[in-house]
């Protein structure tokens, strides 16, 4: 169901990438403003290129008031190490991202997220600030247009950054967590150290153990 007040979506990336940030992106649609991002063939960000991703996130930006929150490496690590489970630092990202967005459109009673885990999480990190939502967390939320439209801004910003850390440490840092993503890794402890590491990359991935040779 939908109303005239519109609904935010929101949507993350980098969750799984062992460089670069963690970034949480909420949007907010109307019903008019779903229209128009159906035709620009709005959908999950995983199934569109780097570069039309970039293209139909400058449109989202324009027509849906949004936030973004990123995680850069370092805070990251630092949250992690303190809360030690994903699922609560998402929650604190989903919470952040949709308070932010709630000072631009006050009136808006309902959200979407894809699936994460337990949706408490969210709504108890959110009522410490006086916030009260509708939140629906769903499998495969990124059906929802505007789930789909975060997903996008989302992406375009973790791209974004990954460039800007891959130009700032002179390596080219891979998305995903594979075997070019390892080999990327050691090279960043060759020229810049386990400190360096710590600014590019989310260290409680197994590949860190792989990387420092750790059993």
């Amino acid at each position: 169901m939908t109303t005239a007040l519109g609904w935010i979506g929101i949507d993350e990336s980098g969750k799984g990438d062992y460089f670069g940030p963690l970034v949480i992106a909420a949007v907010h649609v109307t019903p008019r403003v779903a229209e128009d991002l159906v035709a620009l063939n709005v959908r999950d960000s995983k199934k569109i290129s780097d570069g039309m991703i970039k293209k139909l996130a400058a449109d989202i930006r324009v027509l849906c008031k949004h936030s973004v929150v990123a995680i850069g490496p370092e805070r990251y690590n630092e949250l992690y190490t303190r809360i030690h489970n994903l699922n609560r630092l998402l929650a604190w990202g989903h919470a952040k991202v949709l308070e932010n967005l709630l000072e631009q459109v006050p009136t808006c009673e309902r959200a979407i997220a894809d699936q994460f885990g337990d949706e408490r999480l969210i709504l108890n990190a959110l009522q410490e600030k006086g916030r009260k939502i509708r939140l629906e967390q769903r499998h495969k939320g990124e059906e929802d247009i505007a789930v789909a439209a975060a997903s996008i801004v989302a992406r375009d910003e973790f791209v974004h950054r990954l460039g800007r850390l891959s130009s700032e440490f002179g390596i080219p840092l891979p998305k995903g967590a594979s075997q070019a993503v390892e080999a990327a890794a050691k090279s960043v402890v060759r020229k810049h150290g386990q400190e360096g590491l710590a600014k590019v990359a989310k260290l409680h991935f197994k590949t860190t153990k792989a990387v420092l040779g750790e059993t």
